[in-house]
C-alpha cells in the first residue's frame, strides 16, 4: 500500500475517478441480487433500493476502515491537520470516488429534485476530501469524519427495512435503538469533535473559515436528521393526526424521508 500512495499522489483526481468506477461496476452486479416483491413494483423504490445497496457497501467498507485506522494510529485524532497514513490516503480516494458515483446516479436518474440534501451532503463532503487530497492536509480530519459510516449501516439498513414495509418486523425494532446508538456514538460526536478542534485551532489551520462553515452547516443538516429520526421511529403522529392534516396519502419519497 505505502508503494500505491506516490501514484495516487500524483493523480488523485484520477485515483477518484477510478474508484467512483469501482463503485458503478459494483452498482451493477448488486442488481443481480433478490429483491423484495414489494420493491420491485415501484420505480421509485427500485430505484431507491440499489442506490441504497452500494450505500451500504460503502459505509461497511469505509466506516470500519476509518475506526481501523484511528486504533492503529492514535494520532489521527489528534492531529487531524497534518497527520496521515498511505491507508487513511487510500480510504479518502475511494469515499471521495463513492460520493461521485452517487451524486452521479441520483442526478443521471432524474432524481435530483427529490433529493437536493443529499447533493449539498454530497459537495460539501466531496470539496472538504478533494481539497485534502491535492493539499495533503486534514487527511486525518476526513477519517474521523468518515466515523458516521458506522451509524450509516443502520440507517440504510431502515431505510430498506421500511422500503420493503417491514417497520413491524424484530429486525426494524432491534436496529432503530442500534441506529439511535451509533447516530449519537458516531455521528454526532465524531461532527461535533471535529467542530471543537477547528475552534480551538481556528487562528493558525488552513482554510479554517471554509472548514468551520462546512462543519456548522453539516451539523445543522445532521441535527434536522436527528429530529425526524427520534419523530419518526420514537415519536410517531397519530394516524387520526395524520388522516386530519391530509398526511396518510403521501408518497412514497416522503415517506422514505422520515
Amino acid at each position: 500500500m505505502e508503494g500505491l500512495l506516490p501514484v495516487l499522489q500524483r493523480h488523485p483526481g484520477l485515483s477518484v475517478l477510478v474508484c467512483a468506477l469501482m463503485f458503478r461496476v459494483a452498482h451493477r452486479l448488486l442488481q443481480n441480487l433478490p429483491v423484495p416483491k414489494v420493491v420491485k413494483v415501484d420505480d421509485f423504490r427500485s430505484w431507491k433500493w440499489r442506490n441504497l445497496s452500494v450505500s451500504m457497501v460503502h459505509s461497511l467498507l469505509t466506516g470500519t476502515w476509518a475506526v481501523t485506522c484511528v486504533i492503529i494510529w492514535p494520532e489521527m485524532a489528534t492531529n487531524i491537520h497534518s497527520f496521515y497514513t498511505a491507508p487513511a490516503y487510500m480510504l479518502i480516494c475511494i469515499s471521495s470516488g463513492y460520493f461521485v458515483q452517487d451524486a452521479g446516479d441520483i442526478i443521471l436518474t432524474g432524481h435530483a429534485r427529490g433529493s437536493w440534501e443529499f447533493l449539498i451532503h454530497h459537495f460539501l463532503v466531496l470539496w472538504c476530501f478533494l481539497y485534502s487530497l491535492y493539499s495533503h492536509l486534514y487527511v486525518a480530519g476526513a477519517v474521523v469524519a468518515l466515523f458516521v459510516e458506522v451509524n450509516s449501516v443502520t440507517l440504510h439498513l431502515r431505510l430498506m427495512l421500511k422500503l420493503a414495509s417491514q417497520q413491524s418486523s424484530s429486525l426494524y425494532q432491534i436496529n432503530k435503538f442500534l441506529n439511535l446508538f451509533t447516530y449519537v456514538v458516531f455521528r454526532l460526536s465524531a461532527q461535533f469533535y471535529l467542530t471543537y478542534y477547528i475552534v480551538q485551532n481556528y487562528s493558525w489551520m488552513d482554510k479554517g473559515g471554509y472548514f468551520l462553515v462546512t462543519m456548522t452547516l453539516m451539523n445543522t443538516m445532521i441535527l434536522i436528521y436527528f429530529y425526524r429520526l427520534l419523530r419518526a421511529d420514537f415519536f410517531p403522529p397519530s394516524r387520526a393526526h395524520m388522516e386530519r392534516n391530509g398526511t396518510h396519502n403521501n408518497n412514497v419519497k416522503k415517506f422514505l424521508n422520515e
